[in-house]
Protein backbone atom coordinates (compact mmCIF):
# COMPACT_ATOMS: atom_id res chain seq x y z
CA UNK A 1 0.00 0.00 0.00
CA UNK A 2 1.40 3.42 -0.93
CA UNK A 3 1.74 6.22 1.63
CA UNK A 4 -1.14 8.12 -0.02
CA UNK A 5 -3.38 5.06 0.16
CA UNK A 6 -2.43 4.53 3.80
CA UNK A 7 -3.27 8.14 4.64
CA UNK A 8 -6.62 7.89 2.85
CA UNK A 9 -7.48 4.64 4.62
CA UNK A 10 -6.83 6.29 8.00
CA UNK A 11 -9.42 9.02 7.42
CA UNK A 12 -12.92 8.72 8.87
CA UNK A 13 -15.90 10.52 7.32
CA UNK A 14 -17.47 11.89 10.47
CA UNK A 15 -20.53 13.76 11.68
CA UNK A 16 -22.24 14.51 14.98
CA UNK A 17 -25.91 13.70 15.25
CA UNK A 18 -29.00 13.15 17.35
CA UNK A 19 -30.52 9.72 16.81
CA UNK A 20 -34.26 9.03 16.51
CA UNK A 21 -36.50 7.14 18.87
CA UNK A 22 -38.09 3.86 17.80
CA UNK A 23 -41.57 5.40 17.70
CA UNK A 24 -40.45 8.13 15.31
CA UNK A 25 -38.66 5.61 13.07
CA UNK A 26 -41.79 3.47 12.88
CA UNK A 27 -43.88 6.51 11.95
CA UNK A 28 -41.47 7.50 9.20
CA UNK A 29 -41.37 3.94 7.88
CA UNK A 30 -45.15 4.03 7.45
CA UNK A 31 -44.98 7.52 5.89
CA UNK A 32 -42.36 6.62 3.30
CA UNK A 33 -44.18 3.39 2.48
CA UNK A 34 -47.14 5.57 1.57
CA UNK A 35 -45.01 7.90 -0.58
CA UNK A 36 -42.86 5.29 -2.32
CA UNK A 37 -45.51 3.84 -4.70
CA UNK A 38 -46.37 7.36 -5.88
CA UNK A 39 -42.70 8.19 -6.54
CA UNK A 40 -41.09 4.96 -7.74
CA UNK A 41 -37.95 6.62 -9.18
CA UNK A 42 -37.00 8.30 -5.90
CA UNK A 43 -34.28 6.78 -3.69
CA UNK A 44 -35.64 6.55 -0.16
CA UNK A 45 -33.49 6.48 2.96
CA UNK A 46 -34.11 3.42 5.13
CA UNK A 47 -35.65 4.32 8.49
CA UNK A 48 -32.76 2.78 10.42
CA UNK A 49 -30.38 5.23 8.71
CA UNK A 50 -32.33 8.38 9.58
CA UNK A 51 -30.64 10.82 11.95
CA UNK A 52 -30.53 14.54 12.71
CA UNK A 53 -27.13 15.91 11.73
CA UNK A 54 -25.81 18.71 13.95
CA UNK A 55 -22.31 19.01 12.49
CA UNK A 56 -20.78 17.37 9.43
CA UNK A 57 -17.01 17.23 9.85
CA UNK A 58 -15.93 15.40 6.71
CA UNK A 59 -12.77 13.30 6.53
CA UNK A 60 -10.88 13.30 9.84
CA UNK A 61 -7.58 11.73 10.75
CA UNK A 62 -7.20 9.84 14.04
CA UNK A 63 -6.07 12.90 16.00
CA UNK A 64 -8.93 15.03 14.67
CA UNK A 65 -11.45 12.27 15.37
CA UNK A 66 -10.24 12.03 18.97
CA UNK A 67 -10.53 15.80 19.32
CA UNK A 68 -14.05 15.83 17.83
CA UNK A 69 -15.08 13.04 20.21
CA UNK A 70 -13.77 15.06 23.16
CA UNK A 71 -15.79 18.06 22.00
CA UNK A 72 -18.94 15.95 21.69
CA UNK A 73 -18.50 14.46 25.17
CA UNK A 74 -17.74 17.82 26.78
CA UNK A 75 -20.68 19.63 25.17
CA UNK A 76 -23.10 16.77 25.87
CA UNK A 77 -22.20 16.96 29.56
CA UNK A 78 -23.53 20.54 29.59
CA UNK A 79 -26.94 19.68 28.11
CA UNK A 80 -30.14 18.58 29.85
CA UNK A 81 -32.36 16.01 28.12
CA UNK A 82 -35.11 17.41 25.92
CA UNK A 83 -37.84 16.19 23.59
CA UNK A 84 -38.10 16.38 19.80
CA UNK A 85 -40.95 15.37 17.51
CA UNK A 86 -41.72 15.01 13.82
CA UNK A 87 -43.21 17.92 11.88
CA UNK A 88 -44.36 18.48 8.30
CA UNK A 89 -42.53 17.23 5.21
CA UNK A 90 -41.04 19.45 2.52
CA UNK A 91 -38.34 19.54 -0.14
CA UNK A 92 -35.14 21.33 -1.10
CA UNK A 93 -34.79 22.72 -4.60
CA UNK A 94 -37.17 24.52 -6.95
CA UNK A 95 -40.80 23.38 -7.13
CA UNK A 96 -40.32 22.09 -10.68
CA UNK A 97 -37.15 20.13 -9.80
CA UNK A 98 -36.94 19.17 -6.11
CA UNK A 99 -33.70 17.45 -5.08
CA UNK A 100 -34.37 16.27 -1.53
CA UNK A 101 -37.52 15.30 0.37
CA UNK A 102 -37.25 15.96 4.09
CA UNK A 103 -39.28 15.84 7.28
CA UNK A 104 -39.15 18.75 9.68
CA UNK A 105 -38.43 18.57 13.39
CA UNK A 106 -40.52 20.03 16.19
CA UNK A 107 -40.45 19.94 19.97
CA UNK A 108 -37.84 21.76 22.04
CA UNK A 109 -36.02 23.48 19.19
CA UNK A 110 -34.48 26.00 21.56
CA UNK A 111 -32.59 23.23 23.36
CA UNK A 112 -31.63 21.66 20.04
CA UNK A 113 -30.30 24.98 18.71
CA UNK A 114 -28.34 25.55 21.92
CA UNK A 115 -26.71 22.14 21.51
CA UNK A 116 -25.83 22.80 17.87
CA UNK A 117 -24.37 26.25 18.59
CA UNK A 118 -22.21 24.99 21.43
CA UNK A 119 -20.89 22.23 19.21
CA UNK A 120 -20.11 24.70 16.42
CA UNK A 121 -18.28 27.02 18.82
CA UNK A 122 -16.15 24.28 20.37
CA UNK A 123 -15.33 22.66 17.04
CA UNK A 124 -14.19 26.03 15.70
CA UNK A 125 -12.07 26.61 18.81
CA UNK A 126 -10.19 23.38 18.05
CA UNK A 127 -9.84 24.25 14.35
CA UNK A 128 -11.79 21.18 13.33
CA UNK A 129 -13.28 21.23 9.82
CA UNK A 130 -17.06 21.45 9.61
CA UNK A 131 -19.83 22.38 7.24
CA UNK A 132 -20.80 25.92 8.23
CA UNK A 133 -24.14 26.06 6.43
CA UNK A 134 -26.95 27.62 8.49
CA UNK A 135 -28.52 25.02 10.76
CA UNK A 136 -31.92 23.88 9.47
CA UNK A 137 -33.05 20.86 11.54
CA UNK A 138 -34.53 18.17 9.30
CA UNK A 139 -34.36 14.47 8.45
CA UNK A 140 -33.59 13.53 4.86
CA UNK A 141 -36.22 11.06 3.64
CA UNK A 142 -35.18 10.79 -0.01
CA UNK A 143 -32.78 12.10 -2.64
CA UNK A 144 -34.09 12.72 -6.13
CA UNK A 145 -31.37 11.91 -8.66
CA UNK A 146 -33.48 12.20 -11.80
CA UNK A 147 -35.91 15.00 -12.53
CA UNK A 148 -39.53 14.05 -11.85
CA UNK A 149 -42.05 14.20 -14.66
CA UNK A 150 -45.16 16.37 -14.36
CA UNK A 151 -47.34 13.53 -13.07
CA UNK A 152 -44.85 12.62 -10.34
CA UNK A 153 -44.46 16.28 -9.36
CA UNK A 154 -48.22 16.57 -8.97
CA UNK A 155 -48.31 13.46 -6.79
CA UNK A 156 -45.45 14.75 -4.66
CA UNK A 157 -47.07 18.13 -4.03
CA UNK A 158 -50.41 16.48 -3.28
CA UNK A 159 -48.80 14.25 -0.66
CA UNK A 160 -46.82 17.08 0.94
CA UNK A 161 -49.94 19.25 1.11
CA UNK A 162 -51.80 16.40 2.82
CA UNK A 163 -51.75 15.27 6.45
CA UNK A 164 -48.42 15.45 8.26
CA UNK A 165 -46.99 12.34 9.92
CA UNK A 166 -47.86 11.75 13.57
CA UNK A 167 -45.54 13.84 15.81
CA UNK A 168 -44.20 10.68 17.50
CA UNK A 169 -42.14 12.57 20.14
CA UNK A 170 -38.98 11.04 21.51
CA UNK A 171 -36.61 11.94 24.37
CA UNK A 172 -33.14 13.13 23.38
CA UNK A 173 -30.58 12.28 26.05
CA UNK A 174 -27.33 11.81 24.15
CA UNK A 175 -25.23 12.93 21.21
CA UNK A 176 -23.66 10.48 18.76
CA UNK A 177 -20.32 10.61 16.97
CA UNK A 178 -21.04 8.87 13.66
CA UNK A 179 -18.98 7.41 10.83
CA UNK A 180 -20.29 7.51 7.26
CA UNK A 181 -19.10 4.94 4.71
CA UNK A 182 -20.10 5.70 1.13
CA UNK A 183 -21.15 2.99 -1.31
CA UNK A 184 -22.89 2.80 -4.67
CA UNK A 185 -26.20 1.96 -2.99
CA UNK A 186 -25.95 4.77 -0.44
CA UNK A 187 -24.12 5.51 2.79
CA UNK A 188 -23.83 3.23 5.80
CA UNK A 189 -23.70 4.86 9.23
CA UNK A 190 -21.95 3.52 12.32
CA UNK A 191 -22.10 5.03 15.79
CA UNK A 192 -18.54 5.43 17.07
CA UNK A 193 -19.38 7.04 20.40
CA UNK A 194 -22.50 7.79 22.43
CA UNK A 195 -22.14 10.93 24.58
CA UNK A 196 -24.80 11.08 27.33
CA UNK A 197 -26.31 14.38 28.42
CA UNK A 198 -26.09 15.72 31.96
CA UNK A 199 -28.62 13.32 33.45
CA UNK A 200 -30.78 10.41 32.24
CA UNK A 201 -33.89 11.45 30.33
CA UNK A 202 -37.03 11.21 32.46
CA UNK A 203 -39.41 12.71 29.92
CA UNK A 204 -42.70 10.90 29.43
CA UNK A 205 -43.45 11.29 25.74
CA UNK A 206 -46.39 8.90 25.62
CA UNK A 207 -48.77 11.52 26.86
CA UNK A 208 -47.37 14.32 24.73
Amino acid sequence: MSSSESTSAALTRTFLAVELGDKARATLTRYTQRLAPALPTVRWVAAEKLHLTLAFLGELDAEQLASASMVASAVAAQIDPFTLSLARAGYFGPSHAPRVIWIGVGGDLRALTTLQRRLARELAARNLPRDDKPFAPHLTLARIKHRLDDAALTRLHTILDGPAPQPSPWPVDSLAVMRSDLACDGATYTRLLCCPFTSPATIDVDGA
